[in-house]
């Protein structure tokens, strides 16, 4: 048994069952779904920040003379109603998917989840001694932002969790049939609501008379801040980068996986990154959502444009010619699913190893290139990322030439590394297609031959 098969078997023996679990945990499952609803807000966001701070010689002054001197934060009005207020989504995202996954009303999981969180967020409002209204202070934009993302999940998932339980406790209010469904439901959520908001003011009040304040200051402190510390330096991305790749490799959807735990650390540090560069400061992450993605995707996971482009165009192979066609064009935009399991990646010996190994490489050159400054960092902005290579690369950098030339770049290693594996790989199924054909010929010409009497 060669050691690329002692791999595999210790890979399918140890690691895919634990992998399996983690990616059909529904909890999980709900966190990367609850994200996923904020991300076209963020991109819609995103494009108002592009125009924003288009860096085009002229741009600023002739936007002043046509919309005057205020246009740049009116333009960036839409950024602070999506990037500034993401954990709400977050909130209401994570509660209703989870709702589904529980079979309970999502919408009512989700409008419960909302108002808890808010009541978590701190708000000061002042009194005078006869309770009269004195001041109100309006809720800290971060803490309902990136700097929210942990309390959102927390809050969503700990939400539906009562409503489930309420509901399996028979803790509902129940109306007759002939009672509209909207209003059966609205009242059957009414105890579990008053028990989520209870406990959310429990919450509140205690972390107010502690040294934290709130529990937002408690989980960035006891949680936020290590496994940012993790998923910001090198060897946590590239960790991350390398689970990824193994659980793609044996055919589970390793970004969707990682990203559950990775993503709400990683778009967090993309919005400091966004904050900064809107104040125009120095941006303080190089890692991030967009650094991951410009760094190890492009092309699709495991950076499969350079073999799509080898099978389309140099395989000898009929069947790896024609998956290179057929995948050629989604290749382009980042969709590499028919490549990894038309060719198949999965499971394939030879091509996992440059399926794992070029997104390492590739990885480590963009890092320390953003780090001593060749590249220019990732500045927050959100883009659509089936966008091909060296525009992805310009448009998250801010419009840098660094960033599309490192995101031709990263193509061009990853072309390099896959090189040698294809040629091994369509070596192997030349053979084989030789032999198929052979057999077949075979068959053939023995059924066409003419059949023998015996003469009496």
């Amino acid at each position: 048994m060669s050691a690329m098969d002692r791999l595999n078997n210790f890979l399918e023996k140890h690691f895919l069952p634990v992998a399996m679990k983690i990616s059909s945990q529904i909890h999980i499952q709900s966190i990367r779904d609850g994200l996923t609803l904020s991300m076209p807000l963020l991109i819609v966001g995103s494009v108002f920040l592009i125009f924003g701070f288009l860096p085009i010689p002229g741009y600023p002054e002739f936007m002043t003379d046509i919309f005057g001197p205020l246009w740049k934060a009116r333009i960036l009005y839409p950024v602070q109603v999506t990037f500034d207020i993401m954990a709400l989504f977050i909130a209401i995202g994570v509660a209703y998917r989870l709702g589904e996954r529980k079979k309970v009303d999502p919408l009512s999981c989700a409008a419960i989840s909302l108002t808890a969180f808010l009541l978590l967020t701190p708000f000061n409002i002042a009194y005078s001694h006869n309770d009269i209204l004195l001041n109100v202070k309006g809720i800290d934009l971060g803490l309902i932002g990136s700097k929210g993302i942990f309390v959102a999940i927390i809050t969503g998932l700990s939400t539906t969790e009562i409503v489930k339980f309420a509901v399996n406790k028979n803790l509902v209010i129940k109306m007759p049939d002939s009672v509209p469904p909207a209003v059966s439901k609205s009242f059957s959520a009414l105890i579990p609501a008053m028990l989520v908001i209870l406990l959310a003011l429990t919450v509140r009040i205690i972390f107010e008379i502690t040294s934290f304040e709130h529990i937002h200051n408690f989980i960035l402190t006891i949680i936020g801040k290590p496994l940012t510390l993790l998923g910001g330096s090198f060897v946590g991305t590239l960790l991350a980068v390398i689970a990824a790749q193994l659980l793609w490799s044996m055919g589970l959807h390793g970004p969707n996986i990682v990203g559950s735990v990775m993503t709400p650390i990683w778009l967090g540090m993309m919005d400091q990154n966004r904050i900064a560069f809107q104040a125009g400061e120095v941006i303080p992450n190089i890692s991030g959502s967009s650094f991951v993605f410009l760094a190890s995707k492009l092309g699709g996971s495991g950076l499969t444009l350079g073999l799509t482009f080898f099978m389309a165009f140099f395989a000898k192979s009929k069947q790896l010619k024609e998956i290179g066609k057929m995948s050629l064009g989604p290749g382009i935009f980042n969709i590499n699913e028919p490549i990894i399991f038309g060719t198949p990646i999965v499971m394939n010996p030879i091509l996992i190893i440059p399926f794992i190994i070029a997104p390492l490489v590739t990885t480590t050159i963009t890092y320390f290139g953003m780090k001593f400054g060749i590249i220019a960092l990732t500045n927050g902005i959100n883009v659509p990322w089936t966008l091909p290579a060296p525009i992805y690369g310009f448009l998250v950098t801010g419009g840098h030439i660094s960033g599309a030339i490192i995101g031709t770049l990263v193509v061009a290693i990853s072309c390099l590394i896959y090189y040698p594996f294809f040629k091994i790989y369509d070596a192997q199924k030349v053979k084989e297609e030789w032999a198929i054909e052979e057999e077949i010929k075979q068959k053939n010409s023995s059924e066409e031959a003419p059949e023998e009497f015996e003469l009496i």
